[in-house]
This record gives C-alpha cells, structure tokens and sequence, in this order.
C-alpha cells in the first residue's frame, strides 16, 4: 500500500471509498466534520441510512453505502470504534482490518480514511497503517482461482486525512512509517507460518532468515548438525534425531556502528522453530497434527521484529537465536525414557516426545544467556494447555523479574497484543522431579503450561527472562478484525516495541547521566588538592 497525507475536507479527496471511523454518539449533534460534509452531500441519507440499519458505531458495526455520483468516492464505509472513553489504538487498528477487507470485497483501488480526533493522532495513524496492511494481507498462492484472477484490482493508495485541528507533523510521519514496517513485518512471518510443512523445512526457514538479513543489513551465522554437536545441544540433536530433514541453528545479530554502543550487553530474542511438529514417537492424533506447520511461528515473529529492529537502530546490540528442526518419528528417533545432556549439562530423562519445544528451546537459551544479554525473551507456540487457559487471542507471559516482566507487558499494552502474566511458581516444581536424572521434559498434566515454563527457566540462570507461550494466538481460528484465518504473526508488534522502550530508556538516561559523574569528578579533584 502507498500512503499519504491530505488535508482539508475528507470528502473532497481522491479514493473509491471513503472511510469514516466513529464513536458511539457521534452519529447525531458535534459529528466530525468528514461525516457532516459526507451527509450534507447525500442530503442526510447517510444518517438516515445508519438509524434505519441500526449502526450505533459499537465497535465491530459496519455500514457501506452508494453515494450514487454525490461525492468524489463512490461508497461511503462508516466504523464502529465504540465508547470513546474506553479507547485503544487497537480498537482503530481493528476497524481498519475490516476496512481493508471490505475494500477488498468491493474491488476498490483507493481509499480515503478520515482519522479520528484522538489524544494522541500519531497513534491513530500508526494504528489505521498498521490495521490496513495486516487486513489486506491474505494466503492464498496455493489457491487456483487466487492464480486466475491475479488482475483483480487491489487497494494500493491509501490517502489519511487528519482530523480537523490536526497538522501533519514528522511524529505522525515517523509513526506511518513505523507503522507500515511493522505490519509489513508481520505479514512477512505470516507468510513462513501459513506455508505447508514440505515447503518451509528447517534449510528453508533458515535460507529465509539469511535473505532478510542481508536485505536489512543484519549479520547472519547459520549452521548445521555439525555446528550443533560442536556446542553440546544434546536435547536439540535428540529431538532431530528421527528426521531426514536437517537442523539448523540460526543466529543473527545487529550491531550498532557506535563502537561504545556495540559493547554494550545485547537483548536476546528466541524463537521456537519446530517446522513441523508429528509428535514424534509419543505421536499425535491426526487432528492435532494438521496445524503441526505452525509450530515455528515463534521464529517467524523473532525474523520479522529483527527486520523492524535494524531499522530503529537501538544503541545496543540484539541478538536473534533459532534452532530449527523437525519432531518425526522414525527408527533412530529419541524415545520416552531416553536421558539427554543439555548444553547447560544437565540430564533429562524423556517422558513424552511430544514435549519437545522446550528441549530445542532449553538449548538456545543457555547459548543465549552465554552472550551475557541484558534481558532474554523467548517466543513458543509450546503448550495446548495455555490455550485452555486463556483461549485464542491472548499470550500467556511468564517470568519471575518483575521489572522485565511489566516491560514486555507495557510493550504488548502499546503494541496491542494481548497478554496475561501467569505464576511460574516453585509449587509446580516436583511435577518436573525425575528419579534417574536431573529432570523430566513433561510433568503431569494439571498446570501444563506452568510446568514448560518452569523447564525453560532452569537454564537462563540469573538472566533476567520472560517466557511467552503464544500456541493460540499464533494461529487463529477464523476471520477477527485485520486477522484472517490463519497465521497471525503475532509477536512481532510487541518485540519492535519492546525494543523501542529500551531505547527510549537508554536514551533518557545518557541525557540525565552526565551531570552527577561531573559532580563526583570534581569532588574528587578537590579531594586531590586538600
């Protein structure tokens, strides 16, 4: 999508289909100027066409009407965004998914979106850009009517009229473009999810990973078995073990070019990277195998945010570590009962095959943690137990730092994506206690999703670390806003805005540094001369 500014009479300006988000009330006396104009020009048909169809503007309403020559669009789509008083960006961002679904309905080639009076317009914008491109997006290369009907027009320009009031400004500029890098980001790690399992095999995510580093000036290492046996990753290679395919370990970096800024401890980010997940001899029922393709979404989220990353240029380094494989079951696969060495050096005895996420995952984070990161966050579609908890759309977060814990919160708040804090309680522990080696990989089934939690946290040490399970909201179940069925490339928003906090951080920091060092310096300059 190509997006601009205009100013002005939203009505007036050049799009198929003029888009006009609302707030409860907002219908009858003080509407905003683009629904006054848009009305006076249809003769008040457009408010009586509301009234007689029931749009009160509840968030999720829609309505779509011919302005039949009246004005310079040829429809007119009136959104819900519900009670202004309980506004969020993500209630806009909402909205403007299902704009660009019914503009894609309706075969339209340009829009014109009349943004909201909001406390914060940088927001808006940032949230309507965002919505639009993640709507638009749809998977359908597969499909043999999709390839017979490539001509079909699709909407490409996108004008954004500011509310009355309003001054285009570089931070609603800088917020279109973040907004357009992040969503595009986000359809990017769609992409690698929804795509079968015989087309994104561990090589081919891997080939994925180097192309986007290199178009985004990223360094990328990336090895394979070899590489893997060299770093004692037992619980990695165990998982392997029974496939043809072969692993590969991932890992790319940005680097500030500030060399003060290069030395400083790095973020690390972690994603898990099952290409595909059978089960392997502790093997799944046919239907929970199906989606077994998605099971690598926590790397796809991890790849897309590093794109945006290279682009905010934070002054600390980050670090990306993927270990990519598949769980099959075959005659040299690891079996229940197996004990396997992590890297970390700890034993564990194999009691579900199944649980194999977090033997991969156990092994990347101990060689994360290595880098001696300031914070580690790991990404997993690892439990059907956190979905029972928490349903489709929310991500359950774990970690027992309570400060980088409510930093990634705050990030996913800002970001929009949904999370909850679970316990990663030491009650939990014994259901991990194995009587021939250090720890079992699967407990029992009550407090499932705690249980993996707690297997991560033994090998971060003191690290400061934050687990999130994204096994439901990765995939969803149907169409929701600017989600279509599938793929969601959720994680990617809340990691870019994790980052952007830590350098907002950092930055006000260096700004209020200096003086006390000064201070001291001189004190002990005097302290010298007496």
């Amino acid at each position: 999508m190509n997006f601009t500014f205009v100013s002005g009479d939203a009505t007036l300006a050049n799009g198929d289909l003029l888009v006009i988000p609302l707030f409860e009330g907002e219908l009858g006396e003080g509407a905003p100027a683009s629904l006054a104009s848009a009305d006076k020009s249809l003769d008040g048909r457009l408010r009586g066409a509301a009234t007689q169809e029931g749009f009160k503007a509840k968030a999720d309403q829609s309505l779509v009407m011919h302005t039949l020559g009246r004005t310079t669009a040829g429809r007119v789509l009136l959104l819900g965004l519900g009670n202004r008083a309980r506004f969020h960006p993500e209630v806009l961002r909402l909205a403007a998914g299902r704009a660009a679904k019914t503009a894609h309905r309706l075969k339209v080639t340009s829009l014109v979106v009349a943004l909201p009076a909001t406390k914060a317009p940088a927001d808006a914008v940032r949230a309507v850009v965002e919505g639009l491109v993640l709507g638009a997006y749809r998977f359908d290369k597969y499909k043999s009517s999709a390839r017979e009907e490539k001509g079909t027009p699709k909407p490409v320009k996108v004008a954004l009229a500011l509310p009355e009031g309003t001054e285009k400004s570089r931070d609603v500029e800088d917020a279109l473009a973040l907004g357009k890098r992040v969503a595009e980001a986000s359809n990017w790690a769609r992409d690698l999810v929804n795509e079968p399992p015989n087309a994104v095999t561990p090589t081919v995510l891997a080939e994925a990973a180097r192309k986007s580093a290199r178009e985004h000036g990223l360094k990328i290492t990336i090895g394979g078995k070899r590489e893997i046996e060299k770093l004692d990753m037992g619980m990695f290679l165990g998982v392997t073990a029974g496939s043809t395919e072969e692993p590969r370990l991932i890992h790319v970096v940005y680097t500030p070019k500030n060399a003060r800024d290069a030395k400083r401890p790095p973020l690390a980010l972690v994603g898990k990277a099952i290409t595909f997940d059978s089960g392997g001899l502790s093997l799944k029922p046919t239907e929970g195998m199906v989606d077994m393709k998605t099971d690598m979404a926590g790397s796809a989220a991890v790849l897309g945010a590093m794109q945006v990353i290279a682009s905010i240029k934070p002054p600390f380094p980050v670090h990306a570590f993927i270990g990519a494989c598949e769980n099959m079951p075959a005659g040299n696969a690891y079996k229940p009962g197996d004990i396997l060495t992590s890297r970390l050096g700890k034993t564990v005895e194999i009691t579900n095959t199944d649980a194999e996420g977090r033997l991969v995952l156990g092994d990347m984070l101990t060689w994360a943690c290595e880098h001696q990161p300031s914070a580690v966050i790991d990404l997993a579609t690892l439990t059907g137990a956190c979905i029972v908890a928490l349903g489709n759309y929310i991500v359950g977060a774990f970690g027992d730092n309570d400060g980088t814990v409510n930093e990634v919160l705050q990030a996913a708040r800002t970001a929009g994506e949904e999370m909850w804090r679970l316990p990663v309680s030491e009650l939990q522990k014994d259901a991990l206690r194995s009587e021939v080696a250090d720890m079992k990989n699967s407990g029992e089934r009550w407090g499932g999703s705690i249980n993996a939690a707690l297997f991560l946290k033994e090998f971060v040490g003191e690290t400061p670390w934050v687990h999130l399970d994204i096994a439901g909201p990765s995939n969803s179940p149907k169409e929701r806003g600017y989600n279509a069925k599938g793929a969601t490339g959720v994680g990617v928003r809340t990691l870019v805005e994790w980052v952007r906090l830590r350098t907002e951080t950092q930055a006000t920091e260096a700004t209020e540094a200096p003086a006390k060092p000064a201070r001291a310096a001189r004190g002990a300059r005097k302290s010298a001369r007496s």
